[in-house]
């Protein structure tokens, strides 16, 4: 009767670990999904896109055990994130009218630096041209740089122009706005200020392919809608994963109860 209840009583602490661990992952989707939603309206936002597995029980992680085994130790321990994605999925052009607004139509990134010296890559061309007549982001404050990795500065008494393929035209003066791609959109990593660094080599847009628009922005590339979806389906898993803890708790109470005042 002893070893049934202590069966019982190793079933009900899995339970509610494995609940445990499911209502974990579903806050942590939740996590996302309120970032993606926080930036419906920021441009060229690429939405991320957690990704969850299935895990093994513990003892077969830490290598006790193997799967297929048929033991107690091969049943399945709960799920867990194993990565981030980035949905590099293209968001419409909103006319906007403002000079400093460019938009990539088509492929590629626009190449800014840091206060640091660290090169970035962005899809966000709301822009503005500061007091010292440099280009700049509006989060961040990083330089916009060129095709050959200067820093592209304006004179703010001279009229200017945006020509096909994305070069500004000054006062006789031709600069191509530095339009890079990387190897692979997987060696992309946000690090904020809607910036990415890029972990592999990057190369410039070949200049038949590089496409520019003045006045325009690419906007945030989250549906409010399929997000909101999304975070409906996670807030009630997380809810049914609490409601099986409380549950699982209240049975071993009644387990330990009936134990002690025997």
């Amino acid at each position: 009767m002893a070893g049934g209840r202590t069966c019982y009583w190793l079933i009900m602490s899995y339970g509610m670990y494995l609940s445990a661990e499911g209502a974990q992952v579903q806050a942590k989707r939740l996590e996302f999904i309120a970032n993606n939603l926080a930036n419906v309206e920021t441009p060229g936002f690429k939405r991320d896109v957690p990704t969850f597995q299935a895990r093994f029980a513990e003892a077969i992680q830490q290598g006790q055990a193997t799967p297929g085994s048929g033991t107690n130790n091969d049943v399945g321990g709960g799920v867990k994130l194993i990565e981030v994605d980035t949905d590099f999925s293209g968001g419409t052009l909103r006319q906007t009218k403002i000079p400093t607004d460019f938009a990539v139509n088509g492929e590629g990134f626009f190449q800014v630096r840091t206060p640091k010296g660290e090169t970035l890559l962005t899809r966000a061309g709301n822009f503005l041209v500061n007091a010292q007549g440099r280009l700049i982001t509006q989060s961040g404050n990083f330089a916009v740089l060129d095709e050959s990795g200067s820093e592209i500065k304006l004179d703010g008494e001279q009229p200017w122009e945006l020509l096909p393929g994305g070069i500004i035209s000054q006062a006789g003066q031709n600069t191509a706005i530095g339009l890079q791609q990387p190897q692979s959109l997987g060696d992309l990593v946000k690090v904020g200020s809607n910036t990415f660094r890029s972990l592999g080599t990057v190369t410039s847009v070949p200049a038949e392919e590089r496409s520019i628009l003045q006045g325009f922005l690419e906007q945030s590339a989250v549906s409010t809608t399929s997000e909101m979806m999304t975070m409906i389906e996670t807030s009630r898993a997380f809810e049914a994963n609490t409601r099986l803890i409380q549950h699982q708790d209240g049975m071993l109470s009644q387990l330990l109860g009936r134990v002690l005042t025997r």
